[in-house]
């Protein structure tokens, strides 16, 4: 196993330091990359990749393996959720990235051509953000290359899968969205909540890349037998029009019917000034939990069933 290290000379007055992980195969095979830490908040995600690479052994991987733990360095740094903190964009809304952009778009970029363009199979670990409660789901897109990306979906073995179409990419330049659409087989992983370390969702997180690697022969095993699925044809994200304290009503996983409530918005005063209903019947995959929420802010992710 090989640490190094990408060094971004364009940001920072030292440049920014990428550290990553290499493991060589003792076979020919294809090449699995995976990335965490695209939110530097989500400590589970990053937590299972340090923790697969640790136990690997280059005599049983066909191909290699490059494991980036922890791509945005600087919002690991400052506990930031969901964005850069030198520009405040959301990094995984940047892909493919500019070179010639803002510091989130410039860390996009390089992460996109030094890492994803050169991967066979593309995993995207995730979890739910420090004011986010999150049921556990896989995401793939729509693209040439979706049977391949449903297949590493399907073999991560959580019970909820979205599929992404590209007319309605609600997470549109993602790292997902951006290698489908250069035909790369890719998914985005999402196990663990509120920005903690906590170990089931390590563990879910472990048991998805082992049975994935070993569905594409990357590494030595039997798959487990495939794990009932159910695919889920985009979803909504729904929004606060104003400011307020929101108080949900439902928990994640939640399955719910067109016009169920699912919270309200008060004032400071706690008068309510609206109710969230559900615009149809879906599964609650996402939901901020902070009562906190600013104009526009989003409230939750709704899966269509």
């Amino acid at each position: 196993m090989n640490r190094r290290t990408l060094l971004i000379p364009e940001l920072g007055d030292d440049g920014l330091e990428i550290p990553y992980f290499e493991i060589e195969g003792k076979r020919d095979g294809p090449t699995l990359t995976l990335l965490a830490g695209v939110h530097g908040a989500e400590y589970a995600s990053i937590a299972a990749v340090r923790e697969f690479v640790r136990d690997l052994d280059p005599h049983k991987i066909s191909g290699r393996i490059i494991a980036v733990p922890l791509v945005n360095v600087p919002a690991f740094w400052a506990r930031s959720a969901f964005v850069v903190p030198a520009d405040g964009k959301n990094l995984n809304r940047c892909f493919p990235g500019d070179l010639n952009g803002t510091f989130a778009e410039v860390l996009a970029h390089h992460v996109f051509s030094s890492f994803i363009t050169h991967s066979d199979y593309l995993v995207d670990l995730h979890a739910g953000d420090i004011p986010e409660g999150l049921e556990p789901f896989t995401m793939f897109e729509e693209s040439r290359v979706e049977s391949a990306s449903l297949d590493l979906a399907v073999s991560y073995g959580l019970r909820h899968v979205m599929r992404q179409s590209i007319a309605a990419r609600t997470v549109a330049g993602s790292t997902a969205s951006a290698s489908a659409d250069i035909g790369i087989p890719s998914i985005t992983a999402e196990s663990g909540q509120n920005g903690l370390l906590d170990r089931i969702s390590i563990e879910t997180h472990l048991a998805g890349l082992q049975n994935l690697a070993r569905t594409i022969e990357v590494l030595d095993g039997d798959p487990l037998p495939k794990r009932q699925v159910i695919v889920h044809e985009g979803w909504h994200w729904l929004r606060s029009e104003r400011a307020g304290w929101w108080q949900p009503t439902v928990s994640t996983g939640a399955s719910l019917k067109s016009g169920d409530l699912l919270g309200t918005m008060s004032d400071v005063w706690g008068e309510v000034f609206a109710e969230v209903r559900a615009p149809e019947g879906g599964t609650l995959l996402f939901l901020t939990t902070s009562p906190a929420v600013s104009a526009d802010g989003l409230l939750l992710g709704l899966a269509k069933n």
